[in-house]
């Protein structure tokens, strides 16, 4: 049975009508066999290329400290409440029977708000219907996933389908800094609130001060000026946070009590996480996988250094996806970065080795120092080692990830675990550099 559903998978393409059609009637079949749970829910669904986990877990954070019963659904974690789990499907949107079957455990707990992470493949396919947001957030769009959309207008058609989910007198949340604002803000909906660095949003930040601890700026909403602190760093996380208190904003949680919660918001497992076992050197782990996220990210980090310190980066590329991007993410790490190791991510059914030689023909060898290292292990080892007083090493791609998917299938592996293991069991940063 199950070789004649993978042949099935084949000969049919994805997008056809008879493969939606299968995909959207397994939508109403779980919120059927689950009643319907989301009629019982005020949804928040937050959609974009970058920033939709950390987005949904300071909506959470927000909520919870209005005294709102809620929980959320995103590609790192499930949270019901207080308990919170690891998403082990490592897909945004995961089936629909998995979807319903959370909404209705939200429901049984007492909660009133659940905030989800939305991804296009679970729009186009119907995954995420009978979801009936009140609130439709888009972070940002960047060029991703096109191996499935095809190009960037239909990618942004199909991230547009969350903003005509939207229920009766909702509002959608847009970035007015983002190429993608022209196109969602024709959608028409009941309200509209856009976030941004322009003076022109609903809400915008200015006076932006990064440090390696976090970042600081000012709110400017109706008039009103906020200073906001975060405690995790990189200033695209304001955009984060700015979507977030929209959001929060939308269902009646005022800008003064939403900006003070985020203080106390340390981040979500695996997004620019800090990892901390007494070595010199700052560690990040980070879902990075886009180009625009890679030239966000990198560019923080080399922002937050001193003179003369470097920039270490762990980089590769997904398999079964997008390879046009492949050495487009290597020439950005040999530009932004000062030491750079190339290793395997998640191949899927391709061949990692040529994963790696796709990104290595993008870097840059007279930029950068640059490494290719098959084992992952042995890749943060090395990153590791070679790592000086002051430098900043970040770990892209795995974030918070628990498996490594592989042609085999799914395997263990834990990136924040494995870099705290490596980082007590040796001695780094000490003398590495006098050594070179």
């Amino acid at each position: 049975m199950s070789s004649l559903i993978r042949a099935l998978k084949k000969a049919i393409p994805q997008r056809s009508p008879m493969r939606l059609a299968w995909h959207h009637a397994k939508a109403f079949i779980a919120a059927t066999l689950y009643g319907f749970p989301a009629r019982s829910l005020t949804v928040i669904a937050v959609t974009g290329t970058d920033g939709k986990t950390t987005t949904v877990g300071m909506v959470l954070h927000i909520l919870r400290a209005a005294g709102i019963s809620a929980g959320a659904l995103s590609t790192a974690f499930l949270r019901v409440k207080d308990q919170q789990e690891w998403n082990q499907t490592q897909k945004t949107s995961p089936s629909p029977f998995l979807i319903q079957k959370f909404l209705r455990r939200l429901v049984r707990a007492g909660c009133t708000h659940a905030v989800l992470e939305i991804s296009s493949h679970g729009l186009v396919q119907g995954r995420v219907r009978y979801t009936w947001p009140i609130v439709a957030a888009v972070t940002n769009v960047t060029p991703e996933h096109l191996d499935y959309h095809g190009t960037m207008e239909q990618y942004r058609a199909d991230k547009g389908l969350l903003l005509r989910m939207l229920r009766t007198g909702g509002t959608k949340i847009l970035n007015q800094s983002d190429e993608s604002f022209v196109t969602f803000n024709t959608i028409e909906t009941t309200h509209t609130l856009t976030f941004g660095s322009a003076s022109t949003s609903d809400f915008w930040y200015s006076d932006v001060r990064e440090t390696p601890e976090g970042v600081r700026a000012v709110l400017h909403t109706q008039g009103t000026a906020l200073p906001i602190a975060l405690t995790i760093p990189g200033s695209f996380n304001l955009e984060n946070a700015l979507c977030a208190i929209a959001c929060c904003r939308a269902v009646g949680i005022a800008p003064e009590q939403a900006v003070p919660a985020l203080r106390s918001f340390t981040g979500v497992a695996g997004r620019m996480e800090h990892i901390d076992e007494g070595q010199p050197f700052r560690v990040y782990v980070d879902f990075t996988v886009t180009p625009a996220a890679y030239e966000k990210t990198l560019t923080t980090l080399r922002a937050t250094l001193a003179p003369d310190m470097r920039l270490l980066v762990l980089t590769g590329s997904c398999g079964d996806r997008m390879r046009e991007k492949r050495p487009i993410v290597g020439r950005l790490c040999s530009e932004l970065a000062d030491i750079v190791v190339v290793t395997n991510e998640d191949p899927y059914t391709e061949d990692p080795q040529k994963i790696i030689d796709e990104v290595w023909a993008g870097i840059d060898q007279a930029q950068c120092e640059a490494h290719k290292i098959f084992d992952r292990r042995e890749a943060m080892e090395f990153l590791f080692s070679k790592a000086a007083p002051g430098d900043a090493v970040i770990l892209c791609a795995k974030g918070a990830d628990t498996t490594m998917w592989t042609a085999k299938g799914q395997i263990p592996w834990n990136e924040r675990a494995i870099a705290r293991e490596l980082l007590r069991t040796q001695k780094y940063g000490v003398t590495q550099r006098e050594a070179e």
